[in-house]
């Protein structure tokens, strides 16, 4: 069982970048708020179920889907690691894990 979600410095770029888009979009932080409280949910979960998100194409990466985002993420004895987030809406072919 994993016991610490370490962020990489690219996926809280993205989470951050997220966050900030629906706070200009909508003119309050309400939305980004609720969002962030969802993300660190599901990623708890992690915590008790690594193997929670989906296999990806890579051998240790793992894919786990909130709303319209998947984390990419990979876990081990000691921690889970979440490389990046990325929108569901956006061209897979861009994505670089």
């Amino acid at each position: 069982m994993a016991k610490k979600i370490i962020w990489s410095h690219k996926a809280r770029i993205k989470l951050f970048t997220i966050l900030e888009f629906y706070a200009q979009r909508n003119g309050n932080k309400k939305y980004s708020a609720k969002l962030y409280k969802r993300f660190n949910k599901e990623i708890k979960l992690l915590i008790r179920n690594p193997q929670l998100g989906i296999q990806s194409s890579k051998d240790n990466i793992r894919g786990l889907i909130i709303l319209d985002y998947i984390i990419f993420y990979e876990s081990n004895d000691f921690q889970i690691i979440i490389h990046t987030i990325w929108p569901t809406n956006q061209n897979p072919d861009d994505l670089i894990i």
